[in-house]
């Protein structure tokens, strides 16, 4: 059913719903628009209202090929959205769920072009806060770039930043996706671009290796890993791309690259990627859950955790209060930050490593069947080894039967008187 968004726009049908809000399908005087309509307990909220407009003119100037750009912000009674360009495609979450992994140009490409609107956000003052495969946009109708990659568009400019306003988050609170949060962010620091190229780093492992550098498990271990352990190394890739990763990845942000550089090193590397297929790993093994890890809210389908399991990626709401009808692709926690010893309760080493592809995970089925093969056949070497000792000793004593040895009378008993 259409509905009227203040007095210039209609929306005419959902494209998705996200913890924040739900987007639509919507018609402006200039065309079709995607229209983004913040939840209504979102708009209710006159501190987030004030601040909404206060972004205006900051989201209204960032003009980008690679942007989504924001057409307008409207605020008309209990409605509160904004209304973007409309991006016929797909998301790069639905392109991983799909193929898992991309070949290394094809994802050397998406993350230039991410880059490079990044690169014009940050001119603009703008950081982004929440980079991560949901906000990064395939446009299916333009041409094909290196690898058959399609333009990336980055999208969702400033809505983490209207969300986390003091009265929702307090300075001991962190907004963000665990798997794609900078170091400095977790130890509370304010987020600048350089939380942005760390973010956009670890899309790029993803993109290549199918799973995040620290993620896995629970959210409190995945902050935990942030900021205490190193990134595993990716076999199969050239190492000058692998030293920009670990450049970008750095835990200080002043180590990293800005959206520019990043941008134009990648494209350089593009000709050496030709031709290279997918990268052959399998993902680390999730770490169980702690009972003692740090909070996290309820998710969309229940408590994100529980004693000895592993927790689900993602279907943690952004937004305390967000309803379980809400996408439950949404990665987004607001959590407590954790405390300088729990930080420092982590490994100081490396992360997780990635198994070698097909091997069996720890306590697998497959894995506890390698293991009794392996302790069978151990059984049957030791069984062997015991006939082959007794043989020997029978023989021995043979013998000794015909022709005995001296006795050893350092330690014969001493005779009886």
């Amino acid at each position: 059913m259409a509905r009227k968004i203040g007095s210039r726009y209609t929306a005419h049908q959902i494209l998705g719903r996200g913890s924040a809000g739900t987007v639509w399908l919507g018609e402006g005087p200039e065309g079709p628009v995607a229209i983004k309509l913040l939840r209504e307990d979102l708009s209710s909220d006159q501190e987030l209202v004030g601040r909404f407009v206060q972004e205006r003119t900051a989201l209204l100037g960032l003009e980008h090929p690679n942007v989504v750009s924001v057409r307008d912000l409207v605020v008309d009674g209990n409605d509160l959205a904004l209304v973007m360009d409309l991006v016929r495609g797909t998301d790069l979450r639905t392109r991983l769920d799909r193929d898992r992994r991309l070949a290394p140009e094809a994802a050397v490409a998406i993350v230039a072009d991410v880059a490079d609107g990044l690169a014009a956000a940050h001119a603009a003052g703008v950081v982004h806060r929440d980079v991560k495969p949901e906000n990064v946009l395939l446009d299916m109708q333009g041409p094909l770039g290196p690898g058959g990659s399609h333009r990336a568009l980055l999208t969702d400019f400033g809505v983490a930043k209207l969300i986390d306003t003091p009265r929702r988050t307090r300075a001991t609170k962190i907004i963000g996706t665990p798997d794609y949060l900078a170091p400095e962010i977790v130890e509370g620091l304010p987020p600048r671009a350089s939380v942005d190229i760390y973010a956009l780093a670890t899309v790029l492992y993803e993109l290549l290796a199918g799973f995040t550098p620290f993620g896995g498990g629970h959210p409190g271990a995945v902050l935990r890993r942030h900021v205490t352990e190193t990134v595993v190394p990716l076999p199969g890739i050239p190492d000058e791309l692998w030293q920009l990763l670990v450049q970008c990845l750095a835990k200080a942000p002043a180590s990293r690259l800005r959206a520019s550089e990043l941008g134009a090193r990648l494209r350089e590397l593009l000709p050496m990627l030709a031709g290279m297929p997918p990268l052959d790993v399998d993902e680390p093994d999730v770490e169980p859950v702690r009972e003692d890890a740090a909070d996290v809210p309820e998710g969309p389908e229940g408590p994100v955790r529980s004693a000895g399991t592993a927790v689900r990626r993602g279907a943690v709401p952004l937004v305390p209060g967000a309803k379980p009808s809400d996408s439950n692709r949404d990665t987004h926690t607001s959590m407590r930050v954790p405390a300088p010893d729990e930080l420092a309760g982590g490994a100081h080493g490396t992360a997780r490593a990635p198994r070698a592809a097909g091997a069996p995970r720890p306590g697998s089925a497959r894995n506890r069947a390698v293991t009794r093969r392996r302790r069978l056949v151990l059984a049957a070497g030791g069984v062997v080894v015991a006939a082959v000792v007794g043989v020997g000793a029978w023989l021995a004593a043979s013998g000794d039967e015909e022709d005995p040895a001296p006795q050893d009378t350092n330690n014969s008993a001493p005779a009886s008187p």
